[in-house]
C-alpha cells in the first residue's frame, strides 16, 4: 500500500452523491418525499376511522412518527484510500457514529396472520456532507464548514411478525422485515441518482407505558430495537468515488434505537 498513515475521520465518509441540477421541486427527491408523507396522511386519515375488522385483505393503516438514533457502521469500519490521482496519499477510516433520523412510517396490517407493510419516509436532519448535491458546489465554496446532507430515503416493507405482544401480555412484539430501500446511489457504475437496495431488518418494540390504563394515549407510545443489514447497493472493495478508493466492503451492518409515536389514530 502507498504511503500515508491510517485516520480515523471525524465525519461520515462521503458515498457516491450524483449532482442534481435543478430547485427543490415536487421532482426532485425531496419533492417526491413530501408527496409521498401528504399521501400517507391522506390514505392514513379516512382509513383510520374505519371499523379494524372491516378488512379486504388490507386493515385500517396507521401513521406514526418515529424520531431515531442509528449507530452506523455497527460491526466493523471499513477503511478508504485517499488519492490524488493515481498516487494513495493517505487512509481514512469511518467512524462509528450515532445518526438522528426522522421517520414517518404508515403501518398496514393484512388479514394474513403475522403479516403487513409499512411505508417510510426518511429524512437526517442533522447529517453533514462536503458538498450540496442538487447544485454541486461544495462547503468551501459556499464559505461554509460543511453542507446539510438531509437527502430523504423511502422504505417499502414486508413484515414477518414472528412474536406478537398479545403472546407477552401486551408488552413486547417482534418483527422480521424484508426491505426495499430506495435512497441515493452509492456505487461509482450506478447508473441513477437514487438506486433499490435490498434490506433486512429484525425489529422488537417494547410498550413501556403497558402498565397505564386502557385508553391512555402512552400506553401506544413504543421503545424499539432495530438491528438492520443492508444486502446490496452499497460500495466495495475496489471501487472508487471522487478521490476515495474503498479499501474494504462499506459497513452493512447498524442499530437504531426508535421512538415509536401513533399520530393516526391517536388510540389505536
Amino acid at each position: 500500500m502507498g504511503g500515508g498513515g491510517v485516520v480515523t475521520v471525524g465525519k461520515r465518509i462521503p458515498l457516491a452523491r450524483r449532482q442534481l441540477r435543478g430547485g427543490v421541486g415536487l421532482g426532485t427527491p425531496i419533492g417526491r418525499a413530501f408527496i409521498v408523507v401528504v399521501l400517507m396522511w391522506c390514505v392514513a386519515m379516512p382509513l383510520a376511522a374505519q371499523d379494524t375488522d372491516d378488512c379486504f385483505f388490507f386493515c385500517a393503516p396507521e401513521l406514526k412518527i418515529e424520531p431515531t438514533f442509528t449507530v452506523e457502521n455497527l460491526f466493523s469500519r471499513h477503511r478508504v484510500a485517499v488519492m490524488n490521482g493515481d498516487v494513495q496519499v493517505g487512509i481514512a477510516q469511518a467512524e462509528r457514529e450515532v445518526v438522528f433520523e426522522t421517520v414517518v412510517a404508515l403501518d398496514i396490517p393484512t388479514e394474513i396472520p403475522r403479516v403487513g407493510f409499512t411505508f417510510e419516509a426518511i429524512i437526517a436532519p442533522f447529517a453533514s456532507g462536503e458538498a450540496n448535491p442538487f447544485s454541486g458546489r461544495t462547503a468551501a465554496e459556499l464559505g461554509r464548514t460543511s453542507i446539510r446532507d438531509n437527502t430523504p430515503e423511502i422504505e417499502l416493507e414486508l413484515n414477518l411478525e414472528w412474536l406478537t405482544s398479545e403472546a407477552t401480555g401486551g408488552w413486547v412484539g417482534s418483527h422480521f422485515d424484508i426491505i426495499d430501500k430506495i435512497s441515493p446511489s452509492e456505487r461509482p457504475m450506478d447508473a441513477s441518482a437514487y438506486t433499490h437496495k435490498l434490506n433486512f431488518e429484525v425489529d422488537t418494540g417494547v410498550n413501556i407505558f403497558n402498565w397505564l390504563p386502557t385508553g391512555n394515549w402512552l400506553r401506544n407510545v413504543e421503545l424499539e430495537g432495530s438491528l438492520d443489514y443492508v444486502a446490496t447497493g452499497l460500495p466495495r472493495a475496489g471501487d472508487r468515488i471522487g478521490n476515495e478508493l474503498f479499501l474494504d466492503d462499506a459497513s452493512r451492518w447498524s442499530f437504531s434505537l426508535v421512538f415509536v409515536i401513533p399520530l393516526v389514530p391517536l388510540i389505536p
